[in-house]
Protein backbone atom coordinates (compact mmCIF):
# COMPACT_ATOMS: atom_id res chain seq x y z
CA UNK A 1 0.00 0.00 0.00
CA UNK A 2 1.37 2.83 -1.19
CA UNK A 3 -0.03 6.76 0.37
CA UNK A 4 0.95 10.39 0.06
CA UNK A 5 1.60 12.12 3.01
CA UNK A 6 1.82 16.07 2.50
CA UNK A 7 1.99 15.81 -0.96
CA UNK A 8 4.86 14.08 -1.29
CA UNK A 9 4.47 9.76 -2.32
CA UNK A 10 7.04 7.40 -2.39
CA UNK A 11 9.68 7.11 -5.03
CA UNK A 12 10.01 2.93 -6.17
CA UNK A 13 12.46 2.52 -9.28
CA UNK A 14 11.53 0.65 -11.60
CA UNK A 15 13.62 -2.52 -10.81
CA UNK A 16 12.54 -2.12 -6.80
CA UNK A 17 10.08 -4.32 -5.06
CA UNK A 18 7.24 -3.85 -2.53
CA UNK A 19 4.93 -6.53 -1.33
CA UNK A 20 1.37 -5.72 -1.79
CA UNK A 21 0.77 -5.75 2.10
CA UNK A 22 3.90 -3.39 2.85
CA UNK A 23 3.15 0.32 3.61
CA UNK A 24 4.88 3.05 2.34
CA UNK A 25 3.95 6.27 3.46
CA UNK A 26 5.41 9.90 2.50
CA UNK A 27 8.85 10.79 1.71
CA UNK A 28 10.50 7.41 1.13
CA UNK A 29 11.99 6.09 -1.46
CA UNK A 30 13.16 2.13 -2.57
CA UNK A 31 16.73 2.07 -4.41
CA UNK A 32 17.30 -0.19 -7.35
CA UNK A 33 16.56 -3.78 -6.32
CA UNK A 34 15.65 -2.78 -2.88
CA UNK A 35 13.28 -5.02 -1.50
CA UNK A 36 10.04 -4.40 0.95
CA UNK A 37 8.56 -7.32 2.67
CA UNK A 38 5.52 -8.62 4.05
CA UNK A 39 3.54 -6.29 7.18
CA UNK A 40 6.50 -3.70 6.67
CA UNK A 41 5.79 0.11 7.23
CA UNK A 42 7.85 2.58 6.14
CA UNK A 43 6.44 6.41 7.38
CA UNK A 44 8.09 9.05 5.98
CA UNK A 45 5.82 11.57 7.33
CA UNK A 46 8.16 14.70 8.69
CA UNK A 47 11.49 13.58 7.36
CA UNK A 48 12.74 10.97 4.85
CA UNK A 49 13.16 7.36 4.38
CA UNK A 50 15.68 6.22 1.84
CA UNK A 51 16.34 2.32 1.30
CA UNK A 52 19.62 1.81 -0.44
CA UNK A 53 20.67 0.10 -3.58
CA UNK A 54 20.03 -4.36 -3.01
CA UNK A 55 18.85 -3.45 0.51
CA UNK A 56 16.14 -5.67 2.19
CA UNK A 57 13.77 -4.98 4.64
CA UNK A 58 12.11 -7.92 5.64
CA UNK A 59 8.76 -9.19 7.34
CA UNK A 60 7.01 -6.72 9.87
CA UNK A 61 9.91 -4.48 10.46
CA UNK A 62 9.33 -0.82 10.78
CA UNK A 63 10.90 2.28 9.82
CA UNK A 64 10.52 5.59 10.95
CA UNK A 65 12.06 9.27 11.47
CA UNK A 66 12.06 12.06 13.85
CA UNK A 67 12.33 15.80 13.29
CA UNK A 68 15.43 16.13 13.04
CA UNK A 69 16.68 12.77 11.60
CA UNK A 70 15.88 10.84 8.42
CA UNK A 71 16.52 7.45 8.37
CA UNK A 72 19.10 6.19 6.21
CA UNK A 73 19.37 2.40 4.86
CA UNK A 74 22.45 1.98 3.00
CA UNK A 75 23.22 -0.16 -0.17
CA UNK A 76 23.55 -3.99 0.33
CA UNK A 77 21.66 -4.12 3.83
CA UNK A 78 19.62 -6.89 5.35
CA UNK A 79 17.16 -5.75 7.82
CA UNK A 80 15.80 -9.25 9.83
CA UNK A 81 12.16 -9.82 10.57
CA UNK A 82 10.55 -7.26 13.35
CA UNK A 83 13.29 -4.84 13.69
CA UNK A 84 12.98 -0.82 14.28
CA UNK A 85 14.74 1.71 12.71
CA UNK A 86 13.90 4.74 13.94
CA UNK A 87 15.54 7.72 13.05
CA UNK A 88 18.93 6.97 12.34
CA UNK A 89 21.66 5.63 9.41
CA UNK A 90 22.85 2.18 8.24
CA UNK A 91 25.97 2.25 6.31
CA UNK A 92 26.38 -0.09 3.16
CA UNK A 93 26.93 -3.73 3.99
CA UNK A 94 25.30 -3.92 6.81
CA UNK A 95 22.91 -6.67 8.95
CA UNK A 96 20.26 -5.87 11.18
CA UNK A 97 19.01 -8.87 13.21
CA UNK A 98 15.79 -9.64 13.77
CA UNK A 99 13.60 -8.25 16.64
CA UNK A 100 16.88 -5.65 17.32
CA UNK A 101 16.24 -2.01 17.28
CA UNK A 102 18.05 1.06 16.53
CA UNK A 103 17.03 4.75 17.41
CA UNK A 104 17.49 7.98 16.72
CA UNK A 105 20.49 9.31 15.76
CA UNK A 106 22.27 6.41 15.68
CA UNK A 107 24.75 5.40 12.90
CA UNK A 108 25.62 1.90 12.14
CA UNK A 109 29.50 1.67 10.59
CA UNK A 110 29.73 0.25 7.55
CA UNK A 111 30.18 -3.50 7.52
CA UNK A 112 28.42 -3.99 10.92
CA UNK A 113 26.39 -6.88 12.46
CA UNK A 114 23.37 -5.70 14.96
CA UNK A 115 23.15 -8.81 17.02
CA UNK A 116 19.15 -9.92 17.11
CA UNK A 117 17.17 -8.48 20.15
CA UNK A 118 19.84 -5.81 20.43
CA UNK A 119 18.90 -2.15 21.27
CA UNK A 120 21.41 0.79 19.79
CA UNK A 121 20.53 3.53 21.95
CA UNK A 122 20.11 7.56 20.67
CA UNK A 123 23.33 8.45 19.15
CA UNK A 124 24.73 5.54 19.44
CA UNK A 125 27.56 5.61 16.90
CA UNK A 126 28.63 1.91 15.71
CA UNK A 127 32.81 1.83 14.08
CA UNK A 128 32.49 0.36 10.94
CA UNK A 129 33.12 -3.50 10.84
CA UNK A 130 31.52 -4.05 14.32
CA UNK A 131 29.30 -6.94 16.06
CA UNK A 132 27.01 -5.01 18.84
CA UNK A 133 24.73 -6.84 20.69
CA UNK A 134 22.82 -7.09 23.84
CA UNK A 135 20.48 -4.12 25.87
CA UNK A 136 21.92 -1.64 25.66
CA UNK A 137 23.78 -2.62 22.42
CA UNK A 138 27.26 -2.86 23.32
CA UNK A 139 30.57 -3.47 20.51
CA UNK A 140 31.78 -7.00 21.20
CA UNK A 141 33.84 -7.39 18.51
CA UNK A 142 35.62 -5.30 15.77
Amino acid sequence: MIFKFEAQAPKIDEKAYAFNTATLIGKVELKEYASVWPGVTIRGDVNRIEVGRYSNIQDNSVLHVADKYACIVGDYVTVGHCALLHACTVEDHCLIGMHSTVLDGAVIGHGSIVAAGAVVTKGTIVPPNSLVAGIPAKVIKT
